[in-house]
């Protein structure tokens, strides 16, 4: 939630930064495998989803790192932003309760998640072929 607030805020009073964009996904990434490594290792979560989640935030990674070198311009979708909330919440809340629910969100982020990275790769190809 502080880093919605934090990009709120730093887009309301224009305080935008080249670093803090390209900073702000890499914590996310950062944030969201340290989570998934401490719910695979208690198994709290769905193994298989955990497994997905990572392949698909190093897909993203490396698809973000090819972008950059060529010249692209990282430019957030609402799905690989909405996907965030669900991702994060079902990590955290899974590690301190017990419930389906928790699950059952991660699945949802993560599918939301994975069309947002298909989003992401055809604005690329899409991109890259009219420069």
């Amino acid at each position: 939630m502080g880093d919605y607030v934090d990009g709120f805020l730093a887009r309301y009073t224009g305080q935008y930064s080249r670093m803090g964009a390209l900073l702000d996904p890499v914590v996310d990434r950062l944030t969201i495998l340290s989570g998934a490594a401490v719910c695979w290792h208690f198994d709290l979560l769905p193994r298989w989803a955990l497994a997905v989640l990572v392949a698909r935030e190093a897909i993203t990674a490396i698809l973000a790192e090819v972008f950059l070198r060529r010249g692209g311009e990282l430019k957030i979708n609402w799905l690989g932003r909405i996907a965030v909330v669900p991702v994060m919440a079902s990590i955290f809340f899974a590690m301190v309760s017990d419930s389906v629910v928790w699950s059952v969100m991660l699945i949802a982020g993560v599918v939301l998640g994975v069309i947002g990275t298909v989003a992401y790769v055809r604005t690329g190809i899409r991109e890259t072929r009219a420069a």
